[in-house]
Parts: structure tokens; sequence; C-alpha cells
């Protein structure tokens, strides 16, 4: 079952490594390829580098997060949620392939406003996170990880299902302001209350529990 999610992750490489074998020869010689905050191209590289730097990054991902299970520490195993944080695997992978294509839409001079559809891609990533942010167990590699839930599963937990709300609310308050067109730091700043929100409730819970000799 989690091979599955595995195969999914080389199947988005390959269709990212396909498409911009299909575009390639009708793109120019140098593509935009970062954007600021006002939609502008500031970026520019070699079309060639299309090949390598987001399939590079989604390869080294997924190498990554099949490495860190073997990796974590006795206690902090990612086995007890392996599916959901396969699942987050994916989501990532499939945002950066989302962002190759929008770069190849680019290239190919598209009428795309890349810069809020990067900014809808990422909500909608803040959203999917939310729906399971809340059956991540503790560990080292995902999740809201402050020292404060990290020295307590307690605090975890509970951190973590006030994030699955913020992260969701968040995410989807993005989309909605990218939908709608509104001002760019409306979305930038839905995700980052929906990040920041949790990391605080982290510290003021664990304190409170110290205070309490309630911690675990």
């Amino acid at each position: 079952m989690t091979r599955n999610y595995y195969f999914m992750g080389i199947g988005l490489i390959l269709l990212v490594l396909a498409m911009t074998a299909i575009a390639y020869p009708h793109l120019p010689a140098r593509v935009p390829t970062h954007w600021d905050a006002q939609g502008n191209v500031n970026g520019w590289s070699d079309k060639s580098n299309l090949f390598m730097v987001e399939p590079g990054m989604m390869a080294g991902i997924l190498v990554l997060f099949w490495a860190l299970p073997w990796l974590s520490p006795k206690h902090f195993e990612v086995d007890s949620f392996r599916t959901t944080y396969l699942f987050i695997m994916l989501v990532i992978l499939a945002t950066l392939a989302y962002v190759h294509l929008l770069i190849l839409a680019a290239g190919l001079s598209w009428h795309v406003d890349v810069g809020r559809a990067i900014a809808g891609g990422v909500s909608l990533l803040i959203a999917l996170l939310g729906n399971v942010l809340g059956k991540i167990r503790r560990n080292f590699y995902v999740g809201i990880r402050t020292p404060w839930t990290i020295a307590s599963e307690h605090v975890w937990n509970a951190t973590h299902r006030l994030a699955a709300k913020t992260f969701f609310a968040g995410g989807l308050l993005g989309l909605i302001a990218v939908i709608f067109k509104a001002p760019f730091w409306l979305p930038v700043a839905a995700i980052l209350a929906a990040a920041l929100i949790p990391a605080v409730y982290s510290l003021v819970f664990y304190k409170q529990l110290e205070k309490r000799g309630q911690l675990s």
C-alpha cells in the first residue's frame, strides 16, 4: 500500500520531465523562473536547467522521505502515521510539479498570472496539510516542531489539533483571496498566521502545564 505513494511520486517526476521535453523545442533560450510580489519577472534561467532544478528537487524530496523513517530515533518513529506521512510527501511533490508547469506556461508565453497562481497553489497545499495535521504523531521531521511540542506528547497532540484548524482555515482564506484577486499580502498573511498561531500556542500551553506540574 505505502509503495503506491512512492510510485505516484515517481510518476509525478516523470510527468514533469515529459512535459518539459514536449515544451522544450518551443521555449526561448532563457525562461522566467522567479516572480516578485507584484507578479513581475525578476529571475531567469537557461531552459536546459528545467530538466534539473524542479525534477531534481522532487527526486531529492522523494528519497529524503524514503530515508527518514529509517533515521528516526526510537519513540519518534513515523510508522504510526506512515500513510499520512506519505500523503504529505505526495502533496509537496504535486505542488512542485504544479509550479514547474506554471514555469513552462510562462516560458511558452501563455497568459498566466504566475505569481497569483503560485499563491493559490501554496494556499491549497496549506489547506490540504490542515486536513491531516491532527493525525501526525510526535516526530522530528513533519508537523509543528517547536521545542515545546517535541518535549511533551500532550503539547504535541494539542498543538496539532489546533494547527489542523488554522492550516485549513488559513489555506482556504488564502485560496479565496487569490480567486477574488485580493491584495497579495492577504494570502501571505493568512498562511503565516496559520503557522504562527499553533507555534505560539505550543509555548503557552507548555508553560501552563509546567506551572501546574502536569508535564508528561
